[in-house]
């Protein structure tokens, strides 16, 4: 009996593994630019390379106990002056995160079969940074610097509040995709954001970076 519970214990850890390593396979295709800005669009996003200021981590806030879970409902990032409808999102079929439609460039996607932004765990949420015509949701997300404030509305009816403690440009080569999108500390409650980034390279129909800003929680109230 023992034995079989042991077996089974590392069957579902296996699985869970496995779970997290087809995400994380499906963030880095994601992050190489399979669900980026439709081919042909004229639009040069050369500057997000810009990332945020050094900070002492000790000048941050210490972070707050967790949460539990609950669907966000909206995303404002007062420094952008953002206030964002959030909507589930699932994978694609290339197994990679897949966003709003290019028709809803407001919108973020969060995936929903993840963590719930507040609960323990690093919770994802992407959009796009334009469309062919016009800036899309994320599209100065790069300007974001540590100490800034990322505020989600939750289901229910709490206000999560996060402090960025880092934000990053990661080029397609070479990409990490468990340093990028994992916890970064055991026991927090993190959020990520996630969007195209560099230059766009009109050969490949995609952008060459992505750009990822990691937050962690630091308050909440109705």
């Amino acid at each position: 009996m023992t034995d079989d519970r042991e077996r089974s214990a590392g069957t579902g850890r296996l699985i869970t593994a496995l779970a997290w390593t087809v995400l994380l396979l499906g963030l880095w295709l994601w992050g190489r630019g399979v669900s980026g800005v439709p081919q042909g669009t004229g639009t040069d996003r050369g500057d997000v390379f810009a990332i945020g200021s050094p900070v002492d981590p000790a000048s941050l806030p210490r972070p707050a106990k967790p949460l539990g879970d609950a669907r966000p409902q909206r995303v404002d990032i007062p420094q952008l002056g953002v206030q964002a409808p959030v909507v589930s999102r699932g994978l694609d079929s290339q197994g990679a995160v897949d966003p709003p439609p290019f028709d809803q460039p407001g919108v973020v996607g969060w995936y929903g079969s993840g963590t719930a932004p507040g609960a323990v765990g690093a919770a994802l949420m992407v959009g796009h940074v334009d469309t062919a015509t016009r800036p899309a949701v994320f599209y100065k997300l790069s300007t974001l610097q540590p100490g800034e404030t990322v505020r989600v509305v939750r289901s229910d009816g709490k206000v999560a509040e996060f402090t960025i403690d880092d934000v990053r440009v990661l080029p397609r080569d070479d990409f990490d995709a468990g340093q990028a999108y994992g916890p970064h500390e055991a026991g927090r409650a993190e959020l990520r954001l996630i969007t195209c980034g560099g230059t766009f390279d009109h050969a490949a129909g995609r952008y060459t970076a992505n750009v990822v800003v990691s937050a962690y929680l630091t308050g909440s109230g109705p």
